[in-house]
């Protein structure tokens, strides 16, 4: 038996409380740490850096998930340590003020929770997916859970945003408090029961050795080269990640809670372009998966271009218009490489669902860590040399000069087949 469209949602709503937790230590504090308390923006993003950087572990997730057999306990587990370090990087925050060395040794704790939290929970979330949805479910169960991650990502930062104003730190741990604990209690209503009922596909033969494993999957060149797009696509979609909010208060004067809000109106275009794709390439049979990865891209780099202007002081366009538009087109970009994903991930050595989602699960984390870290550490840089504003849209420029190379690099290592799959299924 396979995963059912409702069960499928279901598991959306783990994929959503987990990005509703990871919004609030990537954006909301990582500005509150730059502005409110003055540290340098290589501060926050050497912790997201961390956080991404034991993400590592993802094939080794994936690959206990595919010889274990028991996957829901990894997901709520992992929920459990993310929801810890979450509560306990907004704490830490709080710190900076009394102790620069207590906030400093309380971030590296909660960030590295975070890190082993999203490695156990989301890799095992997409392994269950992977392996017990249905071969022409797949991509479309892959779309429809990140569509919800990204409303409960826009959902939270909206909302949180309000709460945040006037900014207190006993004002914010409370809403931290709340988040987390919605956040856990949801994940475990929601995927209570589904794999008892469900044929995950657990190795049933002598299980291969975690290197060996790794060596057969390394070996295969789609696997191989999909890899490899997506470390260079995701060093461009996340460089932005550390380095938009602080943009946005330093330069246009945002609150705290504005700014989360802002974070939260460009997480709603990335729901409005995933959703725009899904439609456009499912109901209406527009286009292929690598047409609308370079659209994406494409679009991504022309808007960062307009930033980039914004920072110079050179474009009337709205601030908060850009924003929303950046999002829409990388919400464009990814939700066609995440339907390639969940397509790629059957193909191939059999049974190997969870480590081939988990070795690119790796790459995104290593190019998010590597990514973030370079566009924080290239802003403290140009701050030397020039004001704010130029200083940030040189960053965003290179961030641009970024997305037109993954689009170059996915017109060539992703097959132009329609894949009618690879995308919301519309009342199926």
């Amino acid at each position: 038996m396979t995963l059912s469209w409702t069960q499928i949602a279901r598991l959306g709503l783990v994929q959503m409380a987990l990005g509703a937790i990871v919004v609030l230590t990537t954006s909301t504090l990582n500005r509150l740490m730059v502005v409110e308390y003055a540290l340098p923006a290589i501060l926050p993003g050497a912790l997201v850096g961390l956080h991404y950087g034991i993400q590592l572990s993802r094939p080794r997730w994936g690959f206990t998930s595919d010889t274990g057999g028991n996957r829901t306990r990894w997901i709520i587990g992992g929920m459990a340590i993310l929801a810890l370090g979450g509560f306990g990087a907004a704490f830490a925050v709080t710190l900076f003020e009394q102790s620069f060395g207590l906030g400093i040794a309380l971030s590296v704790l909660a960030y590295a929770l975070i890190g082993i939290g999203v490695g156990a929970s989301g890799t095992s979330l997409l392994a269950l997916l992977a392996s017990a949805t249905a071969p022409h479910r797949r991509a479309a169960a892959a779309t429809i859970t990140w569509l919800m991650m990204i409303f409960g990502i826009a959902m939270t930062a909206g909302i949180s945003g309000s709460f945040l104003d006037p900014f207190t730190p006993a004002r914010l741990l409370s809403v931290v408090a709340v988040v987390v604990t919605a956040a856990m209690l949801l994940t475990i209503v929601a995927v209570g029961r589904i794999e008892q009922h469900v044929h995950a596909q657990p190795e049933t033969q002598t299980p291969t050795p975690f290197w060996e494993g790794m060596t057969q999957i390394w070996a295969e060149p789609k696997t191989r080269n999909f890899t490899l797009f997506v470390f260079l696509s995701m060093n461009a979609y996340f460089m932005q990640e550390l380095i938009l909010e602080p943009f946005a208060g330093l330069v246009f004067d945002f609150t705290p809670g504005q700014s989360t809000a802002l974070s939260g109106a460009q997480n709603g275009g990335v729901f409005v372009g995933m959703l725009t794709v899904g439609i456009a390439s499912t109901a209406l049979k527009i286009g292929a998966l690598r047409s609308w990865v370079v659209a994406g891209c494409l679009g991504s780099a022309a808007v960062l271009g307009m930033i980039c202007m914004a920072g110079f002081g050179s474009t009337a366009v709205p601030f908060t218009a850009l924003v929303v538009a950046l999002g829409f087109f990388n919400g464009m970009f990814a939700v066609a490489a995440i339907g390639a994903m969940m397509s790629l991930a059957s193909q191939g050595r059999g049974q190997r669902e969870g480590t081939r989602m988990g070795l690119w699960g790796a790459a995104q984390a290593m190019a998010a860590g590597f990514g973030g870290l370079a566009g924080a550490a290239a802003v403290d840089v140009a701050r030397g040399f020039w004001a704010d504003g130029p200083a940030f849209g040189i960053v965003f420029a290179a961030e641009a000069a970024l997305f037109l190379v993954a689009a170059i690099m996915a017109a060539r290592v992703m097959e132009n087949s329609a894949q009618p799959n690879a995308a919301l299924v519309p009342g199926e």
